[in-house]
């Protein structure tokens, strides 16, 4: 049954709160109200950080960002919906709900990267039930922090009405105005603060702590006499258990990412590093131990097969015609410069790889600088610590030979690099003659991202003659862990290119002209017709 309800009288203000009398205060009331819409931007710089955070860990250890985002940004903004229905029954309790609401946020949002992580660490390579861990916890904390963010703003609007009667519309604009700005803020500090200078571990954590400290600051300070001295007492003892809670994680995350990374990468991890862009790790290099570069937490080098990945990338590609000016796209770990320094004639090599810190690495690392035979010190090679579509955009140079060294199109990061746009742009850099190659993933187990990458090579102007070679390194069984059944690559030129290899190379271990044209033809029986290429704003590789 509805309540009957006396109107105002002219030019009375409509109250959020009803007849609540309006709370004693320590401060004026627009001191009162000014900390209020202060309290709003800092809780709302908060949340923010605690969405992005989720989203860039959920990208790097799960992949596929846009999937990943979605989910994300879809759960939270449900959640917020049915945590705002349901702080309306503490309306009555504003002052304690809200200071409660605030420091499960900051526990839960601080520690929500450390339980991703370690969810990713210790389950993530499991089957069965515990394969999906990394995903339910994804959601879960989504859910969470989309529970209590969506609690803030009712709790906020009576805490406000408490300080000055105003009509509801003029306080909701005050409030998420703050909102806004805080966020504005938040979205900033995470990519240019916190991710670069505390990573997303402490990062989360610190962003937990202040979020404890403005909400418990804002209820103990401000709004003290709406709670009774039992209260006070509780929500004071909550704050300071989170608060130690957080600080005991910051001090033991060091030691906390040492273990996750163990039980990532293995227990020989010589290097671990955070660059401005992606995460570097290698393990092994010693005697007995074959080297492995993971980037962003992905197998990318791996010791024991990576001869048979970057001559089959590198030779075909060289043994066409000439090969005097030679361009790597990706190869950051001067793995295929080493294969390219191996034919006669070469002049001038430019690597194109984002990040510096693998370059520097790639010259630095005793083992890693030996596999490659320490190309980058060759003083033909020359880097570019650029974008790679970026580069090729503004360059106006002509190269015999392009090289994408690229991880493969498979995540949302990448598909710009297997795009039509980007193939357009390598081809045009080709001199008459020249030859592009790109390494387009594994055929049997992603046949139709395989053949989406041919179809967009062709759309982008040139032939093409896809091939593939076997993965599996002599001595390891299909079922290695980690260890492809093939790769696939596409060679392509104005005119289709000859699959061949040069006689005057150095003698191969890992290719023949005869076992290369046997994998080409198997590579063929495998087409998947009708497929349409990708774009930058039409990708095609998930699957």
């Amino acid at each position: 049954m509805i309540e009957p309800h006396a109107p105002a009288p002219p030019g009375a203000a409509a109250s959020w709160g009803g007849g609540r009398s309006q709370t004693r205060l320590p401060v004026g009331p627009g001191a009162g109200r000014f900390l209020v819409l202060a309290g709003v931007f800092v809780c709302a710089a908060c949340g923010l950080v605690y969405e992005l955070e989720l989203v860039a860990l959920a990208s790097y250890l799960i992949g596929d960002s846009v999937t990943q985002a979605s989910v994300v940004l879809s759960v939270m903004v449900f959640a917020m919906g049915v945590g705002s229905l349901a702080a309306k029954r503490l309306r009555c309790r504003a002052a304690a709900g809200f200071g409660a609401v605030e420091a499960a946020l900051a526990l839960v949002g601080g520690l929500s990267a450390m339980a991703l992580y370690a969810a990713f660490a210790w389950t993530g390579a499991r089957d069965g039930v515990w394969s999906g861990g990394p995903r339910c916890l994804l959601v879960a904390f989504s859910l969470a922090i989309g529970l209590l963010t969506g609690a803030e703003v009712p709790l906020l609007m009576e805490l406000i009405q408490r300080i000055r009667r105003q009509d509801a519309g003029g306080a909701v604009a005050d409030l998420f105005a703050a909102d806004y700005v805080g966020a504005l803020v938040g979205g900033l500090a995470f990519p240019f603060l916190l991710l670069p200078q505390l990573g997303q571990l402490t990062g989360a954590l610190v962003t937990g702590a202040v979020n404890a400290a403005a909400g418990g600051a804002l209820v103990l300070g401000l709004f003290r006499r709406d709670l009774s001295r039992r209260g006070r007492r509780l929500l004071l003892v909550a704050n300071l258990l989170v608060l130690g809670v957080l600080a005991a994680a910051a001090v033991l995350v060091d030691d906390f990412e040492r273990a996750a990374r163990q039980a990532v990468y293995g227990g020989h991890v010589r290097v671990a590093l955070h660059t401005g862009g992606q995460e570097v790790v290698l393990t092994g290099g010693t005697p007995g131990r074959p080297l492995d570069l993971f980037l962003d937490g992905r197998l990318r080098v791996d010791g024991r097969d990576e001869l048979l990945y970057h001559q089959a990338l590198v030779h075909p590609a060289m043994s066409g015609g000439p090969h005097a000016r030679v361009l790597v796209l990706g190869g950051g770990d001067g793995l295929a410069a080493r294969e390219v320094l191996r034919h006669p004639g070469v002049r001038r090599v430019d690597v194109i790889d984002p990040d510096p810190a693998l370059f520097r690495l790639a010259r630095q690392d005793a083992a890693l600088s030996a596999l490659n035979g320490h190309a980058f010190a060759d003083p033909r090679v020359h880097l570019h610590a650029e974008d790679t579509f970026r580069w090729l955009r503004r360059t106006r140079g002509a190269y015999d030979v392009v090289i994408a060294d690229l991880p493969g199109p498979c995540g949302t990061a990448s598909t710009k690099l297997y795009s039509q746009e980007f193939y357009g742009l390598a081809g045009r850099v080709l001199a008459p003659g020249g030859r592009l190659v790109a390494h387009a993933g594994p055929v049997t187990a992603r046949p139709r991202a395989f053949w989406t990458v041919e179809a967009t090579v062709r759309a982008a102007g040139l032939g093409t003659t896809p091939y593939r070679v076997d993965g599996r390194a002599p001595g390891r069984t299909s079922g290695a862990a980690g260890a492809p059944r093939d790769w696939g690559f596409v060679l392509a030129a104005r005119t289709p290119p000859t699959l061949t290899l040069d006689p005057r190379t150095p003698c191969l271990r890992t290719l023949t002209r005869a076992a290369l044209r046997a994998d080409a033809r198997a590579a063929a029986r495998t087409r998947v017709p009708g497929l349409l290429p990708s774009t930058l704003v039409h990708p095609r590789y998930q699957e």
